[in-house]
C-alpha cells in the first residue's frame, strides 16, 4: 500500500503544479496582450499627431 500512497501523492502533486503552470501561462498571455495594446494606442497617437 504504501507504494499506491505515494503514486497518489505524487499525482497530486503533478496536478497542483500543472495547474499552477497553467495559471501563470495566462497571466504571462494577460500581460503580453494588455502590452500589445499600450504599444499600439501610443503608436496610433503618434501617427495621428505626427507633424505634416
Amino acid at each position: 500500500m504504501p507504494d499506491a500512497e505515494r503514486d497518489r501523492d505524487l499525482e497530486q502533486r503533478r496536478l497542483a503544479q500543472e495547474t499552477k503552470n497553467e495559471r501563470h501561462m495566462w497571466w504571462w498571455l494577460a500581460y503580453f496582450l494588455f502590452g500589445i495594446h499600450i504599444v499600439a494606442f501610443v503608436m496610433i497617437y503618434a501617427v495621428l499627431h505626427a507633424p505634416e
